[in-house]
């Protein structure tokens, strides 16, 4: 049996690859500074089924519009950023219908049931980065993503947050194998309030996100390794390069 596939290309973008060969990405802000291999990704990209989106900030959304107009994905988001970003960036607005962006609970069948996404909170902001400097519309709330893969495993994105206790309640609802965590602080939590919510959430693997990106964003694996040791926090922690690909 085929098996799901990973890949991080820094920030906060994901690629997976199912075990039947459907194509997501989350946050695919794949020419990041980080990414030196950035364009050639985006170039690359020959298949892509479903975008997620957690917020609108310009470090998420990043690539999401080229990539759109030239894989014909569908956007999968909170109701009001993919008002937003149709309106604001075109995104191609048949690619982002009212099936594909819900609001906060709502579990979405996705590509035939192959995948179940449910939009859950997170404690940030969500304004669009324009690019003119005009002033960003509306874009709704910010957002984690908790994705659920058929016959492979659930996974976490928290988007850009802080801790808060009702992580708990996305552990109780869905058993996370995977929980992309930020990392980086400064505008995310960091290293030690970071373990405190893989101790609410409870996955079986966690992967340390969102930084380095820029100086600001200090948060490193090591000391967020540290911190997980001294606080018992049971869990795998898989530090991954960018550009690396991993099969779970």
């Amino acid at each position: 049996m085929s098996q799901t596939q990973l890949t991080w290309y820094g920030q906060s973008a994901f690629k997976i690859v199912t075990p039947v060969g459907n194509v997501l990405l989350i946050d695919p802000w794949l020419t990041n500074p980080k990414n030196p291999n950035g364009k050639a990704d985006v170039a690359n990209l020959k298949r892509v089924d479903m975008i997620f989106l957690t917020h609108g900030h310009s470090d998420h959304v990043g690539d999401s519009v080229e990539i759109a107009k030239k894989t014909g994905a569908k956007l999968f988001a909170q109701l009001d950023l993919a008002a937003a970003i149709t309106t604001a960036m075109r995104f191609p607005e048949k690619q982002a219908q009212m099936d594909t962006t819900p609001h906060f609970g709502g579990e979405v069948k996705l590509l035939e049931g192959d995948v179940t996404a449910t939009l859950v909170p997170a404690v940030h902001a969500s304004g669009l980065g324009m690019e003119n400097g005009s002033t960003p519309p509306y874009a709704g709330e910010p957002a984690g993503v908790v994705i659920a893969v058929k016959n492979g495993p659930t996974l976490y994105h928290t988007g850009d947050t802080d801790v808060f206790s009702d992580m708990r309640l996305i552990g109780e609802f869905s058993k996370i194998d995977i929980m992309m965590a930020c990392i980086g602080d400064h505008f995310t939590m960091g290293p030690m309030r970071a373990v405190k919510a893989v101790k609410l959430v409870g996955p079986r693997m966690t992967i340390p996100m969102h930084y380095a990106t820029f100086p600001v964003l200090t948060g490193t694996p090591e000391a967020f390794a540290k911190e997980l040791k001294k606080g018992g926090a049971k869990t795998q922690l898989r530090v991954m390069k960018v550009g690396e690909t991993i099969t779970v």
